[in-house]
This record gives C-alpha cells, structure tokens and sequence, in this order.
C-alpha cells in the first residue's frame, strides 16, 4: 500500500508513450497496455519525475483545484493500481 513517504520506480519491461497529452503503459513481459487520460498521464509524469509520492503530490495540489483530502487519496488510489498491475514497483520511505 503507497502512503505519502513510498518511494516508485518504473520496472524496465513498462514502456510509457505520451500521445498528445494522454499516454499508453505496456508492460513487455505480459503484453498488457493500459492507457491514461491527461490527469493520469499528469501524475504518472511527477511520480517518475519525483520517485516519490510526497513530492508528486505536493506539484498536483499546486496544479489543480481540488482538496488536499481527496486529492491525496485519489492519488494514492492511482499509486496502488500501478502497483497492482506492476506499472510501479513501490519502496518504503
């Protein structure tokens, strides 16, 4: 389970591609792709930018208009289904 201090990174076998704005993960081992709208694509980039849940966050609060209560456990939601279908690999802060 991601909390604020998980640290992320993105195995070798996920490939990313942004797409004008929205992206495609696919995971070369199972062939799986999984596709992101432009809020996806936003967080995946701070996460691989950040290699931490914290910072990540902190640059969506400045970016969108939202509570930090529900921004936050909208994001840690998005962290743990990457993990969950191995786009991240999640390590204790």
């Amino acid at each position: 389970m991601a909390t604020l201090t998980t640290r992320v990174t993105v195995p070798e076998r996920v490939l990313f591609r942004d797409l004008a704005g929205e992206a495609v993960l696919l995971d070369l081992e199972s062939g799986l792709y999984f596709g992101l709208n432009a809020t996806g694509t936003r967080m995946w980039s701070l996460l691989v930018q950040h290699h931490q849940v914290e910072p990540a966050l902190l640059s969506l609060l400045e970016e969108f208009d939202a509570p930090r209560e529900r921004l936050q456990a909208e994001f840690l939601d998005f962290v743990g289904i990457l993990a969950s279908r191995r786009l991240l690999e999640l390590h204790d802060g």
